[in-house]
C-alpha cells in the first residue's frame, strides 16, 4: 500500500470519526439537549412527540405531534388493548428505524411516562430519547415555536411482538420487597403532602410501607434538566439506596414514579430498576387491606397489643423473647406495678452516663438488657425527654433495635393486661423453661456515632444544620445554620407524636432540610433527643444529638 493511499485512509477515518462525534454531541444516554434537537429537527429519521396535550395548542416545537398520553395510563389496569397500543404507535410514525424524541413542559413526568410506555411495548430502547429540560428550556433559548397542529404522518411500521416485562414489577414482588429492605428499595415519586398524609386522594392517607420519599422535583435542576448522574447517585446514596438493591418506583398511579425510574435507571445507571405501574391505587385496591403508613418508621413506636405478646409467661418460657423491656420509672413507682419481665433501669442512670457510654454498658448487661434484643423503652407517659434520651443512648451503644412504648400503665390495664409487683428475675435459669432473664456482658465498643460531642462534617455535598430543640435557643450558639423546632410543639398531651402531616408542616415551616446532617441541640440533651426520635420517625436519614 502506497504512502498516499495510507494517508487517504487516515483522513477518511478521521472524517468519519469527527462525523460520528458531531452526531453524538448533545446526547447523554437517553437524553438529548436542545441544541441537538434544533440541529436534527428536520431529519426524516426523527419522530418528535409532545406529551403535554393541554399546552400543545399554545405553542409546541415545530414538527411535534401531540400525544394524548392519558390514554396510555389505563394500560396497566386493563383499560387499553395491545392492538390499540400498536395502532396508536403506528399513527405517530413509530417504526424500528426511527429515532423518537419526546418532551413535556419540562421538569415533569409525562415525557418519562411516555418513554416507559414505548420501551415497555417493545420500541427499541436505543431509539428512545427525552428532550432534557423539555419545552421550558426550548423556550428559554428562544428557539422556534409553532401553534399549528402537525398533519398526521405516514403510518409507522411498529409491531408489538413482545412486552418488556423486566421493566415492571407487580404487586406480589413489591409486597415482598417491603419486608426486605436489605435487598430492595422502594422510591416514591410523590410529594411530602401525599407521603405524610396531608392529602388523601384515595381511601387512605399515607404511603406504601418502607417507601422512600423521592419527589419528582428532587431529580431536576432549576432549569428543569435532569441532575447529573453523580448528583442523583449522591442523593440516592444519602437516602440509603444501594447499587446492589432491586429498586422499585411507585407513586399514586404510575406516572410520577417514572421520574425516579428514569433518573435511577437511565441517568444514574443503576442496574436493577423496575416501575410498579399500578402503584398505590393497585396497593389499596387489594382485597387483603394491605398496610399503609404516614410515618416512615412507625415500628419505632410500640403499643399494648404488640408488647403483651412478649410479656406472656408461656411465650417467655417456651419460645423465649428477643425483647428487653427497659422501664425508666423510679423504683418506688416501678414496684407499685410494672409490665411483666420489665427491667427497672431508672432515667437517672441514663442521664448520669450521657458522656460515659462504657459505664452504662457495664450496668445494662448485669441488669438483663441484651444488645441483640429489641429494647423497648417504657416511661409510663409515652415520648418524654427521659425516654428519648434513653432511646438515643441505647442506639448509640449499638443496640440491635430500639423502640418506644407509647401507652401508659392505665392503658395497659384497661386493655385487659395485668401489672406485676414482684421484681423480674435476672439470673441463671434453674430449669429448661425457666423464664428468668440471664445476665450477659453488654458490649461497649459497638457505638453508632449517634451522640457526638462536637460537630462533624456533613455527607458531601450536603451541609450540617443544627436543630435547636428547646423552647428557647441553646445558651451556646453553634457555628453554622440553625433552625428552631421546639420539641414540645411536636407532641400531643399524652406523649405521643403528633400526626405525621402536622409534624411535616412544622418542620417545613422551620426550614428543616431533608438533605443535610441534622444535629439536634439543646441545653437539655433530653429535649434534643425527642427531636432526634421524631426526625427518625419521619424518615430523616442523617440525624445526631450533640452533648457537651
Amino acid at each position: 500500500m502506497s504512502k498516499l493511499v495510507r494517508v487517504c485512509f487516515f483522513v477518511i477515518g478521521l472524517l468519519l470519526t469527527m462525523q460520528h462525534s458531531f452526531a453524538e454531541e448533545g446526547v447523554r444516554g437517553r437524553l438529548v439537549d436542545t441544541s441537538w434537537l434544533a440541529r436534527n429537527l428536520k431529519s426524516s429519521d426523527l419522530v418528535l412527540l409532545d406529551a403535554s396535550p393541554e399546552t400543545y395548542g399554545k405553542g409546541h416545537i415545530p414538527g411535534a405531534q401531540s400525544v394524548n398520553i392519558y390514554d396510555l395510563f389505563a394500560y396497566g389496569f386493563g383499560g387499553i388493548s395491545d392492538s390499540k397500543i400498536e395502532e396508536d404507535f403506528r399513527s405517530w410514525g413509530v417504526g424500528p428505524e426511527k429515532k423518537i424524541v419526546m418532551y413535556d413542559s419540562g421538569g415533569q413526568e409525562l415525557a418519562t411516562r411516555l418513554f416507559f410506555d414505548l420501551d415497555y411495548h417493545g420500541v427499541p430502547e436505543q431509539n428512545l430519547f427525552i428532550l432534557d429540560g423539555g419545552l421550558s428550556k426550548w423556550k428559554k433559548e428562544a428557539l422556534p415555536l409553532s401553534t399549528e397542529r402537525v398533519p398526521s404522518p405516514k403510518n409507522g411500521t411498529f409491531k408489538l411482538t413482545k412486552l418488556n416485562e423486566d421493566l415492571r414489577g407487580g404487586l406480589p414482588e413489591v409486597l415482598d420487597a417491603t419486608g426486605d429492605t436489605t435487598h430492595n428499595a422502594l422510591l416514591e415519586g410523590l410529594g411530602p403532602d401525599w407521603h405524610y398524609g396531608q392529602i388523601a386522594p384515595f381511601s387512605k392517607a399515607g404511603h406504601i410501607p418502607t417507601g422512600i420519599l423521592t419527589p419528582v422535583g428532587d431529580f431536576y435542576n432549576a432549569d428543569k434538566t435532569f441532575k447529573s448522574p453523580k448528583e442523583i447517585r449522591q442523593m440516592l446514596t444519602f437516602l440509603g439506596v444501594k447499587e446492589e438493591q432491586q429498586i422499585y418506583t411507585y407513586c399514586g398511579g404510575g406516572v410520577a414514579a417514572t421520574v425516579p425510574y428514569f433518573a435511577a435507571k437511565y441517568v444514574a445507571g443503576y442496574p436493577k430498576v423496575k416501575l410498579y405501574p399500578e402503584s398505590e391505587l393497585g396497593w389499596l385496591n387489594d382485597e387483603r387491606g394491605l398496610p399503609y403508613w404516614t410515618y416512615d418508621e412507625p415500628y419505632l413506636m410500640r403499643e399494648t397489643n404488640w408488647l403483651q405478646f412478649w410479656s406472656s409467661q408461656m411465650i417467655r418460657s417456651f419460645l423465649g423473647a428477643p425483647v428487653s423491656v427497659v422501664d425508666l420509672r423510679p423504683q418506688a413507682e416501678f414496684n407499685q406495678g410494672h409490665i411483666p419481665y420489665s427491667l427497672n433501669i431508672s432515667s437517672e442512670v441514663f442521664r448520669a452516663n450521657v458522656t460515659t457510654p462504657e459505664k452504662l454498658a457495664e450496668i445494662l448487661g448485669p441488669a438483663g438488657v441484651h444488645a441483640s434484643d429489641e429494647a423497648v423503652v417504657v416511661s409510663g407517659a409515652g415520648l418524654t425527654k427521659d425516654s428519648a434520651l434513653a432511646y438515643v443512648m441505647l442506639e448509640n451503644l449499638g443496640q440491635k433495635k430500639v423502640s418506644m412504648f407509647m401507652d401508659s400503665m392505665d392503658t395497659w390495664t384497661k386493655r385487659g393486661q395485668h401489672l406485676v409487683k414482684d421484681p423480674t428475675v435476672v439470673g441463671p435459669k434453674k430449669a429448661p423453661h425457666d423464664p428468668a432473664i440471664v445476665p450477659i456482658s453488654y458490649p461497649s465498643n459497638a457505638g453508632t456515632d449517634v451522640l457526638i460531642n462536637s460537630p462533624r462534617a456533613g455527607q458531601d455535598p450536603y451541609p450540617v444544620v443544627f436543630v435547636a430543640s428547646g423552647k428557647e435557643l441553646a445558651a451556646k450558639s453553634q457555628n453554622g445554620k440553625t433552625v428552631h423546632v421546639n420539641y414540645a410543639d411536636l407532641l400531643n398531651a399524652d406523649g405521643t407524636p403528633k400526626a405525621a402531616k402536622d409534624i411535616w408542616t412544622a418542620l417545613e415551616k422551620a426550614g428543616v432540610p431533608r438533605y443535610a446532617q441534622l444535629i439536634c441541640v439543646s441545653d437539655d440533651p433530653g429535649e434534643a433527643a425527642v427531636n432526634y426520635f421524631i426526625l427518625k420517625l419521619m424518615g430523616f436519614r442523617d440525624v445526631k444529638v450533640l452533648v457537651s
